[in-house]
């Protein structure tokens, strides 16, 4: 018999994190971390094998405390996902200073902490997988995204290079770089509607990226992109960034 996998997500009131919930085993330990643990508690209400906990992520000291308490608690963490982020799309000159940096906090700093303070304890127990979500907007910049695409073009940059530190270490990195998600993120990102207009025909459903994202966990994945006709936008913009003008 497998041994219970624990499983831990940030962002977990969101609507990829409640399609990824529903596609894994019954059997696993799951974690459930975002910013109302009664909206949680409501959210995954007839999952079973739950914990639910409200974490600031925009506190270092809370992160850490949390870290050391999950491992308290549970001993182990065979998977971690940095999910949470958000995103507001508008013009480079529509930003405040706040605005910036209030969005790193939480799409670049939070998954960063997290990730350095995971990989220390999944060196220590021997294994692990962290999985870091992205996105397409760090591979290939858009107009009005750029404060968004400076965000994921940073958790990129940082999980390639831990991946390659912790590759002989028995811990997994993996980035998950989705084009848009057909979830309530438009809903502050795109309050107009214009720009997820403009994206329309890369829209993914959020039970897709989730059957994408459970497929790989555990296994040494260097990134899923996704959609394919995207990644190979993706791709010819980086080998021949002068044939697309995007």
């Amino acid at each position: 018999m497998a041994k219970q996998r624990i499983i831990a997500i940030t962002g977990a009131s969101g609507g990829l994190a409640q399609e990824i919930v529903k596609q894994l085993s019954p059997s696993d330990g799951i974690i459930l971390l975002g910013r109302d643990k009664a909206k949680l508690e409501k959210c995954y209400r007839h999952v079973e094998n739950k914990t639910c906990l409200a974490i600031d992520l925009r506190d270092d000291k809370v992160i850490k405390e949390m870290v050391d308490y999950l491992y308290q608690r549970f001993g182990r963490i065979d998977v971690f996902i940095n999910n949470a982020g958000y995103g507001e799309f508008k013009s480079y000159d529509n930003y405040t200073s706040q605005e910036v940096r209030d969005m790193f906090d939480i799409n670049t700093f939070a998954t960063l902490t997290f990730s350095r303070l995971m990989a220390e304890k999944m060196v220590k127990q021997g294994n692990g997988h962290i999985v870091n979500i992205a996105s397409m907007a760090g591979k290939i910049a858009t107009a009005n995204s750029s404060v968004y695409a400076a965000t994921k073009f940073a958790v990129i940059g940082f999980s390639d290079a831990l991946r390659l530190e912790l590759a002989d270490k028995g811990v997994y990195v993996t980035t998950v770089n989705p084009g848009p998600i057909e979830t309530s993120f438009f809903n502050q990102a795109d309050p107009s509607g214009a720009y997820l207009e403009s994206v329309k025909k890369f829209v993914l459903s959020p039970k897709y990226v989730a059957k994408k994202i459970v497929r790989i966990l555990g296994k040494n994945k260097r990134e899923v992109n996704l959609p394919r006709l995207l990644s190979a936008v993706s791709y010819t913009h980086l080998t021949l960034p002068t044939i697309l003008r995007v």
